[in-house]
């Protein structure tokens, strides 16, 4: 039997306890109001609730503009102003996981800003929509906290979590909100366990909590019970992408699949919900990054270990998805056999994506793969490969450098100029979490020791780093937002100035 990396539970102390806030600092949960879509039909919502949501997001943003230096404005491709230089709103910062914020200060010396304790484990990143932190636990509960202070302004409980002793196998105890949320037209969407079978995605109105949306997700293996959400939500093509993988341990007959929700607004009701399946058991879809999607709409997942005998299976795979979730290409390595007889797959980093239309693919063999993202080239069909280092989580990306999340030996710098690789730096040997770019500088946690490092770009050298005072989830990765750096822990959040 196979088994991923594994996903450390919280202590005993914060399992289905409660941790409380700061004295005086909580304020009541957030009540859903409105009108409320769910299921596979949904109610459409009345015009003064669009308007009064969309109000409400719209001062949201406007706040971040108000918050540290000025910050440039670009438009989305729904036609919403982002402000980069505070706003987080993916994992990775956008819909191809780059990783980079542009527009910050400079980075300088650390220190923590606060530390909100919650009701479990943080695993995706928090969220910046404007002056609100967005926070999923693994209690299935949904914070929104004021970015400067961590004043938790509102919390919403969406679904029943699930123990570890009721889950087939695994170690995230409970198993609730796993995967990075992501903010998409006016809601945060978040995809909860809910019990031992179901998996819910929820839309929340950022600015009160309050849910506006909420649908149960197909498991396409027609195995629910056997599947893991873990990858984060991934939103463009008017519809939220959800990756399932299996739980730690590889148990049952899951089957890695990537489901298409069509998401709240105009039109939802008309889009059906699109599905792909690996043609291989137990190829989960579950590295932390979830699915990437290309400037054209295509959308690319890393495919873990499947089944060994037989022709080509899918496993082992990056694999290139149309909107609909059609497959239209995919690359393996020409060792996809002797990979997955030995627990070697890509499947443990999502694919880096570069602009110049290239994918950076590392695994747990440690060899790199560049490709092309319009042609992934088959089995064997890479334009370039050489060993760089057993990696999982996701990667940063600036230019035609990729900063790769090494398991050990600290993150490595690969170019990919002129389409052949070459490692330019190490980074330090504790730092084993998911880097971001921003502010002049590579941000990474040490997951074992909980110390955020700042480094620098040019070298890899820790230029300052900082004790979080706190455990870290594996693969855990920085949000960015003006001088904040922004770390989901065991516990809740902490926020670190001096970026």
């Amino acid at each position: 039997m196979v088994a991923h990396h594994p996903l450390p539970s919280p202590p005993p102390t914060l399992r289905g306890q409660a941790l409380g806030c700061h004295t005086g600092s909580c304020e009541r949960r957030a009540r859903p109001s409105g009108q409320v879509q769910t299921g596979l039909v949904r109610i459409k919502p009345t015009a003064a609730s669009l308007w009064a949501g969309a109000a409400a997001v719209l001062a949201l943003v406007s706040c971040a503009g108000q918050i540290g230096q000025a910050a440039p404005r670009a438009k989305t491709s729904d036609g919403a102003v982002a402000i980069s230089a505070t706003n987080w709103l993916t994992y990775h910062a956008d819909a191809a996981r780059s990783g980079l914020a542009r527009g910050l200060p400079a980075a300088g010396r650390l220190a923590i800003s606060w530390s909100r304790g919650l009701d479990g484990a943080v695993y995706g990143q928090p969220l910046v929509i404007g002056d609100m932190v967005i926070a999923a636990t693994e209690n299935d509960t949904v914070y929104g906290l004021a970015r400067t202070t961590g004043r938790i302004r509102w919390k919403t409980h969406v679904a029943a979590p699930l123990p570890v002793g009721s889950q087939p196998c695994g170690n995230i105890d409970p198993l609730g909100i796993t995967s990075t949320p992501v903010f998409y037209r006016t809601l945060v969407y978040v995809l909860a366990q809910d019990g031992r079978t179901k998996h819910l995605l929820v839309g929340l109105d950022p600015a009160t909590g309050g849910v506006r949306y909420r649908t149960m997700v197909p498991s396409p293996d027609r195995h629910p019970y056997y599947d893991q959400q873990r990858g984060a939500l991934a939103a463009g093509n008017g519809r939220i992408y959800v990756a399932f993988g299996g739980h730690f341990g590889d148990c049952g007959p899951y089957s890695g699949s990537v489901v298409g929700i069509p998401a709240a607004g105009p039109g939802a009701g008309s889009k059906p919900v699109v599905s792909y399946k690996v043609p291989s058991p137990r190829a989960g879809i579950w590295a932390p990054g979830g699915p990437v999607i290309g400037q054209d709409g295509t959308v690319y997942v890393g495919v873990g270990n499947g089944g060994a005998s037989g022709p080509f299976n899918f496993s082992d795979s990056v694999t290139a998805l149309s909107p609909r979730l059609h497959r239209t290409g995919v690359f393996a390595p020409s060792s996809w056999r002797s990979d997955n007889l030995g627990d070697l797959d890509l499947g443990s980093m999502t694919p880096a994506l570069t602009s110049a239309g290239l994918i950076l693919a590392v695994g747990k063999r440690g060899v790199g793969y560049l490709l092309r993202a319009s042609h992934l080239g088959g089995v064997g069909g890479q334009i370039a490969s050489r060993p760089v280092c057993t990696a999982f989580g996701g990667a940063a990306v600036r230019d035609a450098t990729v900063i790769v999340p090494c398991a050990g030996g600290g993150p490595a710098a690969v170019t990919t100029r002129a389409g052949r690789l070459r490692v330019l730096w190490r980074g330090p040997s504790a730092a084993d979490g998911s880097p971001v770019i921003g502010g002049g500088a590579v941000w990474v946690t040490a997951t074992a020791s909980g110390v955020l490092y700042e480094l620098s770009p040019r070298t890899g050298n820790a230029v300052h780093q900082l004790a979080l005072g706190a455990p870290l989830p594996h693969f855990a990765s920085p949000s960015l937002s003006g001088r904040l750096v922004l770390v989901g822990t065991l516990r809740g959040v902490v926020a670190v100035t001096g970026a």
